[in-house]
């Protein structure tokens, strides 16, 4: 039965202990947030003040950006984007599945490690993809 943004229940209690595993092995996550590609949170986990409505409905935006660069450069389906900033970073990848396009979006201080995050967020695409 759908009864969220066209996932499960399941599905949506998947994400949510997901993300929290996430933001719990990772020193420096600030926040992790699944969102569908329009922009709508569906889970989401966290230690800081980011409000995960506001960091799904931006990642709308930078993903599909992101795609348009991957379309337009010949460089094929987009994976994931990555801003750094002085003090952290953020990193926004698609998850591609046959009822919903899904976004992992995870804000980290500097003290984290980006290709840890980065690997981390991609496996958990994976698993979302095929839950």
């Amino acid at each position: 039965m759908s009864i969220r943004h066209g996932l499960s229940r399941t599905a949506i209690a998947h994400a949510q202990r997901e993300v929290q595993k996430l933001v719990d092995e990772l020193i420096g996550v600030t926040v992790a947030v699944v969102s569908t590609a329009d922009g709508f949170d569906v889970a989401s986990a966290g230690t800081g003040d980011a409000d995960p409505v506001r960091v799904a409905a931006m990642a709308s935006s930078i993903v599909a950006i992101g795609g348009v660069v991957s379309q337009e450069g010949g460089l094929g389906r987009h994976k994931s984007v990555m801003i750094l900033t002085e003090s952290g970073f953020a990193i926004f990848c698609s998850v591609h599945r046959r009822d919903v396009e899904l976004v992992i979006n995870v804000l980290a201080r500097d003290s984290a490690v980006p290709a840890l995050v980065a690997y981390r967020a991609t496996q958990l695409g994976r698993t979302l993809a095929e839950a």
